[in-house]
């Protein structure tokens, strides 16, 4: 049954609580976080074992643990090539607080940048969600790669504009063998990994890699693009602090020489001075 806004006021009135959450309860001198008191988490749990946590609400077993914590550290750094860095240090070069330059690196992440996770989590879990059992798995990943393939489209996930073979995916690929992480989102990007490199030469990249790991993990693929964000944040905290250290304040990022106007030549004002006047 609908509550009406009466009732609603009514409920707050009588003092029920305006917000729920089944994450952490703190109370004077005692903090509880989906059921363990954070006095043992701390110490008790690894950083991994802690994220996992926090999202799936249990905690993982060992080579769970072990695999996200791999995954974490594959998604540090990627250099100064990626848009999230390039804007990180330009705002620390501007003279801005550390926190206003992770901001602006964070809020650089988008459907080019950053993206292909989640989309990637979508497509396997939706694809395998369509699948009867695993043995259709294979041509399952065959209608994947042929409805995009005619559609002209990319699948996000493969293909990376610096690496052939993304040795981030390799390593993860490998980890997840050894830690029995390998389940049917894992084995669908691998069997798409196979077509793709035989009819196109591409291979899974980072993203790819990790979407199916996280996904076999049991991590909804709306979580995606905040794991990678986590995994990524020491890497922008990286740049910035060596932006701010190593170099010139306000510091030129190019040449104005290097900059091309192809815009208009310049224009007499006083001839469109007389203008047509506004219809009343």
């Amino acid at each position: 049954m609908a509550i009406g806004k009466e009732s609603l006021e009514q409920v707050f009135r009588a003092g029920s609580p305006r917000w729920r959450t089944s994450i952490t309860r703190v109370e004077p001198n005692r903090i509880v976080t989906r059921g363990y008191s954070q006095e043992d988490l701390i110490g008790g749990v690894s950083f991994s074992e802690m994220v996992y946590l926090l999202i799936r609400g249990e905690l993982p077993p060992q080579n769970v643990a072990r695999m996200l914590e791999a995954v974490l550290v594959s998604f540090c750094d990627h250099g100064v090539t990626p848009p999230s860095t390039q804007a990180a240090r330009m705002i620390a070069s501007a003279g801005s607080p550390v926190h206003a330059c992770i901001a602006g690196g964070l809020l650089a992440f988008g459907k080019n940048h950053a993206g292909a996770i989640e989309r990637s989590m979508k497509l396997f879990q939706e694809t395998v969600s369509s699948c009867e059992s695993e043995d259709e798995i294979p041509d399952a990943a065959l209608r994947l790669v042929d409805d995009h393939l005619q559609a002209n489209r990319r699948i996000p996930g493969f293909g990376h504009r610096y690496h052939n073979a993304d040795p981030r995916a390799v390593r993860l690929l490998e980890l997840a063998e050894d830690y029995g992480c390998v389940g049917p989102h894992t084995s669908l990007a691998l069997e798409v990994q196979e077509i793709l490199l035989e009819r196109k030469g591409v291979r899974m990249n980072v993203d790819g890699a990790n979407a199916g790991i996280l996904s076999d993990m049991g991590f909804d693929w709306r979580t995606g693009a905040g794991v990678f964000m986590i995994g990524r944040l020491p890497g922008l905290i990286s740049h910035v602090y060596e932006e701010k250290v190593r170099e010139p304040a306000f510091r030129k990022f190019f040449e104005i020489e290097e900059i091309q106007y192809d815009g208009e030549e310049e224009r007499d004002l006083s001839a469109g001075a007389d203008l047509e006047p506004m219809p009343e």
